[in-house]
């Protein structure tokens, strides 16, 4: 029989523009009858894409290797299909008689892919493209099994002998450069194939038609449908070509031309496809995180008989398996345990400064040397924060890992199962950016401190069950006094307050006015004969100069220093906690001794001078920037007789008084403050010496040495 040119349905170059391509799928959208049955496809497909994957066309008689775990997985589909194909097969049968018919009578491709859209027009979009796949794949299929087992089983090769294919399949050096090219347009096919499915499939309770994403995607899916028909009707064109031309229809080029256009044609349609499928799944994520979110604020706000419901909402266990991971054991464990606990979220980015961790660490783990206390019944549960907009790469999962390692206490095992809408729940009601909080749960799940961070810091455990009412209740109990300002810092001091000693706390960084200091004060202290301890506490951020000056110290045998410079840090982040405490309270300087009496430490810290405060028991305390307290030390025979008087800090007390000036300059950096809140506090602060309202100036700092 010989074949027209018309058989192989060659397409027009203006066919395969973008003009042209859109005039295509108008003529498909003209013959778009839908039924209204709606029929998933998705299993069809399943098979079709594995009747491609196993007609691999390797030498003859090269039987692809099934693997052993596949007969019941494959059983299991087959047997969801049976019902759907009684339907379905009539069809596809159709669709492959008519292709076969229009093709052997030389009619061209446009014709046959008219003819075709005929027969599915009841169909949808997705149908459409599936059913000609499976005609497509039936014969395609069946003619490759016969390629496949011509040399080994007798029925095959007399099939291939009544179809001609002798000659071609004992020359498997020119069969599989056609193949590879059928191949690549196959490929393609099921890919459109698979996204219009897909398309489908989108769930319409969050995307809708009218959505410009996927409005813009069902106007090119008509021109999706026709290319992908056509391909089919040229891809059977050529196994026609084989069976009927054998050897001569190997070496054609125009035939290579024409799969390798339309396989072009077809990726451009998938890439054009996928990637408003891919806005479309953003536009859905979307609005199933405002769902979600709306979700977690009303299960905020009801009320519950524990913190299962709350916690799980949280944290989306993944696979099956155990959420959290316990810092202790070292192991994966239920989210069960910390029902009806007190349970402390520590939310933090991977950023979280070691020497917070630290801290947090010491307290966690005295809370549990005697857990049947009621200051132990609480649990702390790490939630990393990580930007979803950012791959979590190898570095990122080593960092998340070193931190893990790090925590005692509880962690979410991964990441990933803190989602979307419960980080913006977090960040836009809890208010965190990048600074760690600690949101407090109840046993019921209620949030009864939004962060209990400064609590934390100032009281430790003894907070508990760090409510905002519990807080207000520590506050009243305490009074300016060096154990609010140094807590346990220090063992010693504890015992220096026992034995009444002076207490002398001081900071800075000039090494040689540190020198004079402490030598003086040991002096007048002498002289004064009173029992004097000093401690150096150094800056609020301790870099290496500080470092340098505690080695100095000890050397020099000057004073004490602490253990280690971690625990500078903490003292001067108490501080700061105490400040941000007291003014979550309502309490300014205005009114309120303890801020006072902060904001002149924070002040202190501000300068560029060292600073000194002398205490000795509860309500006997004196502080004094570097220069006033070192020249009132060595003016010390000018108040000495009302020293003996009055007592050495009151007396002390008096002289700085008479050595202050009008003209004075106080710098204070109120930590954590953004520059939004700037105004909301700038007419709360005032100076500590004149009481005037302090000027609010923005300040960039680099903290390098």
């Amino acid at each position: 029989m010989e074949l027209s040119s018309g058989f192989y349905g060659r397409s027009n170059p203006h066919m395969l523009s973008t003009s042209g391509g859109k005039a295509m799928g108008k003529l498909i959208e003209a013959t778009h009858e839908p039924a209204g049955v709606e029929i998933n496809m998705k299993p069809v497909l399943d098979i079709v894409e594995d009747i491609f994957e196993r007609a691999t066309p390797a030498a003859p008689g090269a039987i692809k290797q099934v693997d052993a775990s596949e007969p019941d997985e494959r059983a299991l589909r087959y047997s969801s299909l049976e019902q759907m194909m009684d339907v379905l097969s009539a069809t596809i049968n159709r669709i492959s008689c008519e292709i076969t018919y229009r093709l052997s009578i030389g009619e061209d491709a446009h014709s046959t892919t008219l003819a075709v859209a005929q027969i599915v027009k009841g169909y949808s979009w997705d149908a459409k493209i599936v059913l000609a796949l499976a005609a497509f794949a039936m014969t395609y299929g069946e003619f490759l099994l016969v390629v496949q087992l011509y040399a080994t089983n007798p029925l095959a090769k007399d099939v291939a002998l009544l179809k001609q294919l002798p000659e071609i399949l004992t020359r498997a050096d020119l069969l599989k450069p056609k193949f590879d090219t059928l191949a690549n347009l196959i490929n393609a096919m099921v890919v459109v194939a698979k996204c219009t499915v897909e398309f489908k499939g989108l769930p319409s309770k969050y995307i809708r038609p009218e959505d410009p994403e996927l409005s813009s995607a069902n106007a090119d899916i008509p021109s999706a449908v026709y290319w992908t028909i056509r391909s089919t009707v040229i891809c059977l064109s050529q196994i026609m070509g084989l069976i009927n031309m054998g050897h001569e229809f190997l070496s054609s080029t125009t035939d290579a031309w024409e799969l390798s256009s339309l396989t072009h044609n077809i990726n451009s349609i998938y890439n054009d496809l996928v990637e408003k499928l891919n806005r479309c799944r953003q536009r859905i994520n979307e609005r199933k995180d405002i769902e979600a979110f709306e979700t977690l604020v009303r299960l905020f706000d009801a009320v519950h008989i524990d913190n299962m419901k709350i916690l799980k909402a949280l944290i989306y266990a993944k696979d099956d398996q155990p959420p959290l991971w316990d810092g202790t054991t070292k192991q994966r464990v239920s989210i069960e345990l910390l029902r009806r606990k007190s349970v402390l979220l520590l939310i933090s980015d991977l950023q979280i400064p070691e020497k917070e961790l630290i801290i947090l660490e010491q307290i966690y783990n005295e809370s549990r040397v005697q857990p049947t206390r009621i200051e132990s019944q609480y649990e702390v549960i790490w939630i990393p924060i990580v930007d979803r907009s950012s791959t979590f790469d190898d570095t990122m999962r080593k960092q998340f890992e070193s931190l893990q390692a790090m925590m005692p206490w509880y962690s979410v095992g991964h990441p990933s199962m803190i989602q979307p809408a419960v980080m913006r729940y977090i960040k836009e009601v809890w208010g965190f950016n990048k600074k760690p909080l600690l949101v407090v749960l109840d046993p019921q799940g209620r949030v009864v401190n939004p962060n209990a961070m400064p609590m934390m810091f100032i009281w430790g455990s003894m907070a508990f069950p760090f409510t905002k009412l519990r807080e207000e209740a520590l506050w009243k109990e305490e009074t300016w006094r060096i154990e609010l300002l140094a807590d346990s810092i220090d063992p010693s001091i504890i015992n220096w307050l026992t034995d009444r000693k002076f207490i002398c706390l001081y900071g800075g960084e000039d090494m040689n006015w540190i020198r004079k200091f402490t030598t003086t004060a040991k002096a007048v202290a002498k002289t004064a004969n009173i029992e004097l301890e000093m401690l150096y506490v150094g800056k609020s951020n301790p870099r290496e100069r500080v470092r340098r000056n505690m080695t100095n110290i000890e050397l020099e045998n000057l004073s004490h220093t602490l253990s280690d410079i971690s625990l500078i840090w903490f003292f001067w982040v108490r501080l700061e906690s105490m400040w941000h405490s007291r003014a979550q309270h309502g309490v300014t300087v205005r009114n309120d001794l303890i801020m006072q009496e902060i904001l002149t430490m924070l002040g202190f810290d501000g300068s560029d001078q060292g600073w000194a405060v002398i205490s000795r028991g509860a309500d006997e305390m004196a502080r004094a920037k570097a220069e006033t307290f070192l020249k009132s030390l060595e003016e010390y025979t000018a108040w000495e007789a009302a020293a003996a008087e009055k007592g050495f800090i009151p007396a002390l007390n008096d002289h700085f008084r008479s050595l202050r000036t009008e003209h004075h300059c106080n710098r204070l950096t109120l930590p954590g403050i953004s520059v939004a809140e700037i105004g909301s506090i700038k007419d709360t602060v005032v100076c500590v010496d004149c009481g005037k309202p302090m000027e609010a100036l923005l300040m960039f700092r680099c903290c390098t040495d």
